[in-house]
């Protein structure tokens, strides 16, 4: 199936691992290009050549810190001076630390919002222009279910991720007339290094061991087990596609059944 992907070019953030290198691979097996970025240098280009070797796309990669604005503009511009165009913003990047209310400090706070949502105003604000240049684009951002139920002790990501929300809502509004989607993936509890930090967070905080701790994550959640990263980034691939060409201001749960709101 055509998903309207070949040689578009596709920028996603933290994509050393995890959920971004998930989408990374899939974006460029489905034909797209793609720039990507992460803070550590060595396991950004080992992520890249990986990409590279399994699918044969092109894959080009810039060490960047997201919640530095200036990193942010060098790498968009870098992008469009490489291959002339954005097409697909992938926003991601790794959750605020879990801390209590009464420890969190204001500067832990600036640097959650700076983190969690900052980074997701400046990338998008970096490319709207490119996109309005070659008549329209694609945004994903990777939120989290606590957008929609608050996750016991992540108290700054309950807090900031639901403003991405927020702003989705207002850009899809805005913007839907220029060609412009945006949409938000919300995953669950996923098997990732950050989810490592919560666990052993967990067996700290509970004194609990590992394999206890993985156990009370994964019985809150109805298909009993965490996803994988594949099938988070499947979502962003459909946002992303033509098979989502109708859709835009959305969230997509992609949680196993974790969240009981009645949405």
């Amino acid at each position: 199936m055509d998903l309207g992907l070949t040689n578009q070019v596709a920028l996603v953030a933290a994509a050393s691992q995890g959920i971004g290198y998930a989408c990374a691979l899939k974006l460029a097996e489905a034909g797209a290009i793609i720039s990507m970025c992460a803070r550590n240098p060595e396991r950004l280009e080992t992520a890249a050549s990986t990409i590279r070797e399994r699918t044969g796309a092109t894959v080009w990669s810039l060490p960047v810190d997201v919640t530095q604005p200036d990193q942010i503009e060098a790498w968009i511009q870098q992008t469009v001076d490489r291959f002339n165009q954005i097409n697909i913003l992938v926003t991601n990047a790794g959750g605020p630390p879990a801390t209590p209310f009464m420890a969190t400090g204001d500067g832990q706070w600036q640097k959650g919002v700076d983190l969690t949502l900052m980074s997701v105003i400046r990338l998008i604000r970096g490319v709207i222009p490119h996109f309005q240049r070659v008549g329209g684009g694609q945004i994903v951002n990777i939120t989290s279910v606590s957008v929609y139920q608050p996750i016991p002790r992540l108290l700054m990501s309950n807090v900031i991720r639901p403003a991405v929300h927020g702003l989705t809502k207002s850009l899809a509004d805005e913007y839907a007339a220029e060609n412009i989607r945006i949409n938000n993936v919300c995953p669950g509890y996923t098997l990732t290094e950050r989810v490592q930090e919560l666990v052993a967070d967990k067996c700290k905080s509970e004194g609990v061991s590992e394999a206890e701790a993985l156990a009370m994550f994964t019985s809150a959640i109805p298909m009993r087990r965490m996803a994988q990263p594949a099938e988070i980034a499947n979502a962003v691939l459909f946002y992303a596609s033509t098979l989502s060409s109708y859709v835009t201001g959305t969230s997509l749960l992609v949680d196993g059944g974790f969240v009981k709101a009645n949405l």
